[in-house]
């Protein structure tokens, strides 16, 4: 087992100890991580007691079926911004019955980056308590690396968003 699966998996376990101690259910809505995130939670034994459902919506029609983001939305701004982040991690609320919700679009690469959107470039957004909340990442490296760190920085961002929550 590698550092970073280690890292992972105690992220988990601690995102999941402050998840049940506030009596509060987990959603995600995943792009570029294909599932990573929601696979990552649900390594963990007895994750029904606090993670609810996983959407992965690689499509943009996926986004705007699963999770009601508006297609013009994604039209104007595209797949890879923070409005559509937003929207997902609220639309994972919306459409489930979690209370916090965690989303991820960006451009895993190698290819299907442009010079205004690079691979690497990486929205992450969470939900807490009906607010949305969102940071771009810039990351540089294999897509498998790029996969793994929004995953492991996305639970990071959650976990310290719980710890602030009242």
């Amino acid at each position: 087992m590698s550092e970073q699966e280690t890292s992972i998996e105690e992220l988990v376990q601690q995102l999941a100890a402050k998840l049940t101690e506030k009596g509060w259910m987990l959603a995600t809505a995943e792009s570029c991580t294909g599932g990573m995130i929601a696979a990552a939670c649900t390594d963990l034994a007895g994750s029904s007691q606090w993670f609810d459902r996983g959407f992965v919506t690689y499509s943009n029609e996926a986004k705007t079926e699963m999770l009601g983001v508006p297609a013009e939305l994604i039209a104007k701004h595209g797949a890879v911004s923070e409005e559509v982040v937003c929207a997902m991690a609220e639309g994972a609320i919306r459409h489930s019955r979690a209370q916090v919700s965690i989303a991820v679009t960006g451009i895993a690469g190698p290819g299907g980056g442009s010079v205004e959107k690079p691979v690497g470039t990486v929205w992450v957004g969470w939900c807490v308590q009906g607010v949305p909340h969102s940071i771009l990442l810039n990351l540089i490296g294999s897509r498998h690396y790029i996969r793994q760190a929004t995953t492991t920085y996305a639970l990071q961002r959650l976990h310290l968003q719980l710890h602030q929550a009242q």
